[in-house]
């Protein structure tokens, strides 16, 4: 291709390459930035496998296995030497899945029962919400007033909310249904996944809004299983199977079954979104026969790779939380080291990209001089 001097150029059309020029710099430093992940290893020191659950911009929570048969609920502050073991006292196993900040979600083994509970940043923080006369409990997320999550009776699981104390305990559980689990709450809304008898027991994704009496059904047409993990604002994520011979390809809902969005990308044989801001989502993807941990933006082509961000060695890794301010967007997860054969709770960071002053003076400056001259 012959190459473009700007010599021969009027200097209308010389302001106006100019211009271009300066315009695709500065998009391209911006897509440069933009790739830029930052990724710091969790796994706390003296722990075997560890896993992040959940992130806010300053707190990350899961767990880490003392052994291979004992886990601790604990949290991170972006760093693994920043670790704090919130297993309660006199608990045998514990798990955190959701934080505010300032709150913590998930549940504990005390006394041979399995109790959903939540934590305010140290193990003698722990507070039960296991509701009276149930087999066992566990609470998947928290907004900091209200708790969701699922309770057995017997051999049959209930979706449930709490606001901070066993008794407020509230059944979602709709009519009809055979099993039902809450996943995600926003305070006033629930997403989870309901199990009905007269479909074979299919699951199908689910939305609430604080009663059993408001359930959504949110499956999509044609799909023979579904799931919503996660919800923030009007948005819903999860999984829907298409058939019974492929695996679960990742979803997204704004609150119906009809505004399903399929966001498998292209080359996967299976995926799911695990969480989302409401306007990214974060899950895994199988590509090339290994799980990755990626990211989207609201479709299928959005998926961005975070597996090839890692430093070493790893296998399989999973994003499963998600978190953003006005500068820096947050994921956790974890990944399969292979140097040392563990999972390891794992952060990503990147800055959101913003124009700097500087660039948008200069090619405002330089549109001006292309109208001037002409």
């Amino acid at each position: 291709m012959p190459s473009l001097s700007l010599a021969r150029l009027s200097p209308s059309s010389l302001a106006s390459s100019i211009a271009a020029v300066a315009i695709g710099s500065i998009l391209l430093s911006a897509a440069s930035a933009q790739a830029q992940w930052t990724v710091s290893y969790l796994r706390p020191a003296g722990y075997s496998d560890s896993y992040a659950r959940a992130t806010t911009g300053t707190q990350q929570a899961g767990y880490a296995s003392v052994n291979i048969y004992t886990r601790h609920a604990g949290i991170w502050s972006g760093s693994a030497a920043s670790w704090v073991d919130l297993n309660p006292a006199g608990a045998s196993n514990s798990s955190v899945s959701a934080t505010t900040g300032t709150q913590q979600a998930g549940g504990a083994t005390i006394n041979n029962v399995s109790q959903a509970g939540i934590w305010s940043g140290t193990g003698g923080s722990w507070v039960s919400l296991h509701p009276a006369g149930v087999r066992s409990s566990y609470a998947s997320a928290t907004m900091g007033t209200q708790q969701a999550g699922s309770a057995s009776f017997v051999n049959l699981v209930r979706a449930c909310i709490w606001s901070g104390t066993a008794a407020s305990w509230v059944d979602l559980h709709p009519a009809g249904a055979y099993q039902s689990y809450a996943a995600a709450t926003t305070g006033t809304q629930q997403a989870g996944t309901v199990e009905i008898l007269d479909d074979g027991g299919t699951g199908r994704a689910s939305l609430w809004s604080g009663s059993a009496a408001s359930w959504v059904d949110l499956h999509p047409s044609g799909a023979v299983d579904s799931g919503a993990l996660a919800i923030a604002g009007s948005q819903q994520v999860g999984f829907a199977a298409l058939d019974y011979f492929n695996g679960v390809q990742a979803s997204l809902w704004s609150g119906t079954a009809a505004s399903w969005v399929n966001l498998n990308p292209v080359g996967a044989i299976e995926s799911m979104a695990k969480a989302t801001t409401g306007m990214h989502q974060a899950g895994e993807a199988i590509i090339g026969g290994v799980q990755r941990a990626g990211i989207w933006s609201g479709t299928a082509s959005s998926w961005e790779d975070l597996s090839s961000a890692m430093t070493g060695s790893w296998g399989s890794s999973s994003a499963t939380s998600i978190w953003s301010d006005a500068t820096t967007i947050y994921v956790a997860g974890y990944g399969l080291n292979n140097a040392t054969g563990r999972d390891e709770a794992l952060l990503w960071t990147r800055p959101i990209p913003t124009p700097g002053a500087a660039s948008v003076l200069a090619v405002g400056g330089l549109m001006a001089a292309k109208r001037r001259r002409r």
